[in-house]
């Protein structure tokens, strides 16, 4: 199979997990289980699987945040609630969300096959090397079929996630760089989200420019080089290579099938706004 099929299921399947950031369902039910500020509920939700863990190991295994930014909610998040009940409220934005997004099709049998062979896919992911995927992969799958999908497109994406960032690691490209990189691109994501997000000094951001441009990725404008786009290629398709595991696990028809019968739902969740700017 073709490296590209990784490549074409995450941009397929990344709508279904991503949208469980900005649910508006999350404010309360995080609130619920005792995260009072609300700048904590993506840190302590993403993080719950891996337990109470410090600031240092967030800051690690999520790699794109600034350690201050970290620090201001973890570990105090774990002051008022425990990891338990932080996933256990995770998978509740979840359900609400997705009924909201996909009505009928929750009930659906494409809904329940679609979250056999996603499970299936996941399950073939090796965790060594892969903190987060591995985590996360300790949490046993709903039973309701919707949830089980979510549940396995959120393990896919983080085993992909891990992988990029080893990718990152290898190129001696850090955090700032890396969004300051992926901004540049034609698909990149809203700088000043990403900023704002992140919680990056406008020093660091100035700083990854320079590094950018000392590595002629960039021209004086900020736009990528040749060289730029062509290494971010090679970035691209080192992450495609680790990621390749599940999907050879199902075999390129059933790659196509789950692609085909989730595009819909996929495309149901972008149309209501339901995403933020692209985080790459």
């Amino acid at each position: 199979m073709e490296t590209i099929v990784a490549r074409k299921m995450r941009g397929t399947l990344e709508p279904l997990h991503t949208m469980v950031y900005f649910a508006p369902e999350a404010t309360d039910e995080y609130t619920k289980v005792g995260l009072r500020r609300r700048g904590s509920h993506y840190l302590a939700s993403r993080s719950a699987p891996m337990g109470a863990v410090s600031a240092e190991i967030v800051h690690a295994t999520f790699f794109g945040f600034a350690e201050s930014a970290v620090r201001r909610y973890v570990p105090e998040c774990w002051d008022n609630t425990t990891p338990e009940a932080v996933v256990q409220a995770r998978f509740r934005v979840a359900d609400q969300a997705l009924r909201r997004l996909l009505g009928d099709a929750i009930e659906s049998p494409e809904m329940e096959s679609a979250a056999t062979v996603a499970l299936e896919a996941a399950a073939a992911c090796p965790p060594e090397g892969r903190p987060l995927f591995a985590a996360h992969a300790g949490i046993a799958p709903p039973d309701a079929p919707h949830l089980a999908l979510w549940h396995a497109v959120t393990l896919l994406r983080e085993f992909r996630g891990d992988g990029h960032n080893a990718a990152l690691v290898v190129r001696g490209i850090g955090p700032v760089v890396a969004h300051a990189w992926y901004s540049a691109t034609p698909r990149g994501g809203n700088r000043a989200f990403l900023a704002t997000l992140f919680g990056h000094s406008e020093e660091a951001w100035a700083a990854a420019d320079a590094t950018l441009a000392d590595l002629g990725y960039t021209n004086r404008d900020g736009s990528l080089t040749e060289l730029g786009l062509t290494e971010r290629e090679v970035l691209e398709q080192a992450t495609d290579i680790a990621s390749m595991e599940p999907w050879r696990a199902i075999g390129e028809e059933r790659c196509s099938w789950l692609r085909a019968t989730v595009r819909p739902w996929a495309r149901s969740i972008v149309d209501a706004g339901a995403l933020a700017p692209a985080l790459g």
